[in-house]
C-alpha cells in the first residue's frame, strides 16, 4: 500500500479504478495479502479495513525528525534559489531572442543606406533649384481650385434664397424640417468655406 492509512476494498477499487478491476477481485487480492502477513485486517461488522503492517515501517525518533525537518528546510531554500537562477536565465534568453542576428543588421543597413541614398539624391535636386512641381501646373490646380470654391458660394447663396422663401411662413420647427428633409449644413460635415476661402488667398499672395 502506497498510503499508510486504513482503507477498505471500496476504497482501494476506486483508487484503481482506471485499471478496470471488479471490486470482487480486489476483495480477494486483498484477502490474499492479509493471509500472507503483507497486510493487517480488522472486521467492523462486516466490513473489513485493511492497513500495512506497521512493523514494517522504520519509525523516526525525535532527533532524526529533527534532522529531516532541517534538511528538508534547507532542500526548499535551496529549491528557491534554483527557481529564481532559472528565472534570470529565461530573462537573459528573452533578451538575446531580442537581438538581432548578424544577418539580420546587415539586411536593416541595407535598407537604411538606400533609404539614405533615395533622400540624399532628392536632396541634391532641391539645392540645385529643380521645379519639382511646374509653374503651369501650379497655375492650373489653382484656378481649379478657385473655380470650386467660387462654385460651393454660389450654390450656398442659391440654397439660402430657396430655404428663406420655403420657410418664410412654415409653422414647423426649421432643425426638425432641415432633418426630415435629410438637409446637412457645412458646420454638419466639419468644412468651413471660410477656412478653403483663406487657403485660396494663401495662394494668391504666394503666386505674387
Amino acid at each position: 500500500m502506497q498510503q499508510n492509512k486504513p482503507l477498505n476494498s471500496q476504497n482501494v477499487a476506486d483508487s484503481l479504478q482506471k485499471f478496470n478491476l471488479k471490486k470482487a477481485a480486489i476483495q480477494k487480492a486483498l484477502d490474499g495479502l492479509a493471509d500472507g502477513g503483507k497486510i493487517s485486517f480488522k472486521e467492523y461488522g462486516k466490513q473489513k479495513i485493511y492497513l500495512a503492517r506497521q512493523d514494517q515501517f522504520d519509525i523516526p525518533n525525535s532527533e532524526e525528525l529533527n534532522q529531516m525537518k532541517e534538511r528538508n528546510a534547507k532542500l526548499q531554500e535551496h529549491l528557491t534559489e534554483q527557481k529564481k537562477a532559472m528565472a534570470q536565465i529565461e530573462g537573459e534568453i528573452k533578451v538575446l531572442q531580442s537581438i538581432l542576428t548578424l544577418e539580420e543588421i546587415k539586411a536593416k543597413k541595407a535598407e537604411l543606406t538606400n533609404e539614405v541614398n533615395q533622400m540624399e539624391a532628392r536632396l541634391v535636386k532641391l539645392r540645385q533649384g529643380v521645379t519639382l512641381v511646374s509653374p503651369g501646373e501650379r497655375e492650373s490646380v489653382e484656378k481649379m481650385y478657385i473655380d470650386m470654391i467660387n462654385q460651393w458660394r454660389r450654390r450656398r447663396r442659391m440654397f439660402k434664397d430657396v430655404w428663406d422663401t420655403i420657410t418664410e411662413n412654415s409653422p414647423k420647427n426649421l432643425q426638425e424640417f432641415k432633418e426630415e428633409l435629410g438637409i446637412e449644413y457645412d458646420e454638419d460635415v466639419g468644412v468651413s468655406l471660410q477656412s478653403h476661402g483663406d487657403i485660396k488667398q494663401c495662394g494668391k499672395k504666394r503666386t505674387r
